[in-house]
């Protein structure tokens, strides 16, 4: 092997592996410098499409903030546990952390990841909070729901249960923040998804490093009007999976490797497939697929185009905007824009037994 790109010239070491992202031979103590120099430069707002009021990066955190890890089991929420606990540390940015695991229930699979999950939370002295769909959505698990629909299909309702699990699971634990260990792969595949599915108004949300807002304050009663939304980000949202898996073994980190037995035939897996292809031919097609969903992201905000609920009409000059209202699912409480959120309508046809995958996507609008 080559010597070390990133080392001095006058005594580099061996490189013992070629960075993905850049083909750059480098040693091993180098390539964990810049994999967590890569990731706190995100944190700090570095090379984010999104900018504040100065024209600058955010940075992803607040000094003071209780932040949960979304942990799996997997490489990248171990990776993503790891990081977050040394780089507050490193740089001292002052957040109180804890690890929330959502139990799926899904026999053979989840029961060996929620083990790992729990030593992570023993090794990184982290606190850890476990919620499970049975006891959140009425004794239905995915391998129920997966009897009841089929295995066609079965990812929708998994993602909806777990998107509302994790709100769930962060209001019981009181937190300001959710990150999880979504990487550049797995952003570049949605960007792919939804180009691929015509539905363009979803990229601005699936490119950005943060979703949701700050906490507002309470109101004067000590309640709130609405739902509090709980900000997401994604620290990995540039770092190849490669990469990921790299660090993991090297550092001998604890994960579990299998993959969901429902998941091959998702169909994600498509865009995967032509992700792999694209970085084999070209390693950075990657950020490049990233950096065009951004784009296209922004442009979907000039006048006169429509995102994500939001029509833009132009009359004489004036422009008049109409939003979808914001409002509370009747059933459980979310933070929805119809009368009953997602999951709920999931979950009342699974009760029903007319489970359907087809949501109205009419929602309510007003005249601002």
């Amino acid at each position: 092997m080559a010597p070390c790109a990133l080392c001095p010239a006058s005594s580099p070491s061996r490189a013992i592996l070629r960075r993905p992202k850049t083909l750059q031979p480098v040693c091993k103590a180098c390539f964990f410098l810049v994999f967590e120099t890569e990731i706190h430069h995100a944190i700090m707002g570095s090379g984010q499409a999104e900018t504040g009021a100065k024209g600058k990066g955010k940075e992803l955190f607040r000094r003071g903030e209780r932040v949960a890890i979304g942990a799996s089991g997997g490489k990248d929420s171990t990776v993503l546990a790891h990081i977050m606990t040394l780089l507050n540390e490193r740089y001292d940015y002052g957040l109180d952390l804890c690890l929330l695991s959502i139990d799926e229930g899904i026999s053979g699979y989840r029961d060996a990841s929620l083990d790992t999950v729990k030593r992570n939370a023993e090794q990184y002295g982290l606190p850890l909070k476990i919620l499970s769909y049975h006891e959140l959505y009425g004794g239905w698990t995915m391998d129920r729901v997966v009897g009841e629909i089929g295995k066609k299909g079965n990812c929708t309702y998994c993602g909806v249960f777990r998107r509302q699990a994790l709100d769930r699971g962060a209001h019981l634990l009181t937190v300001d923040h959710v990150v999880t260990g979504h990487n550049a792969d797995d952003v570049a595949e949605t960007v792919l998804m939804n180009v691929l599915r015509g539905d363009i108004a979803r990229l601005e949300r699936c490119t950005a490093i943060t979703t949701g807002a700050d906490l507002p304050p309470l109101e004067e009663d000590g309640l709130d009007a609405l739902p509090r939304t709980i900000k997401r980000s994604k620290p990995f949202k540039y770092t190849y999976e490669k990469e990921i898996v790299m660090y993991a073994y090297f550092k001998k980190l604890d994960y579990h490797s299998t993959e969901c037995i429902y998941s091959p035939t998702a169909y994600r897996g498509h865009a995967r497939a032509l992700v792999k292809d694209l970085e084999s031919v070209r390693p950075s097609a990657i950020v490049d697929i990233i950096y065009s969903g951004e784009a296209m992201a922004a442009s979907l905000k000039l006048l006169g185009r429509n995102a994500g609920g939001i029509d833009e009409a132009v009359d004489k000059g004036v422009t008049i905007k109409q939003r979808a209202v914001q409002k509370t699912c009747v059933r459980c409480g979310s933070l929805t824009s119809q009368d009953l959120c997602q999951a709920c309508v999931l979950l009342e046809s699974l009760n029903l037994g007319v489970a359907k995958i087809g949501l109205e996507k009419a929602p309510s609008v007003v005249s601002i």
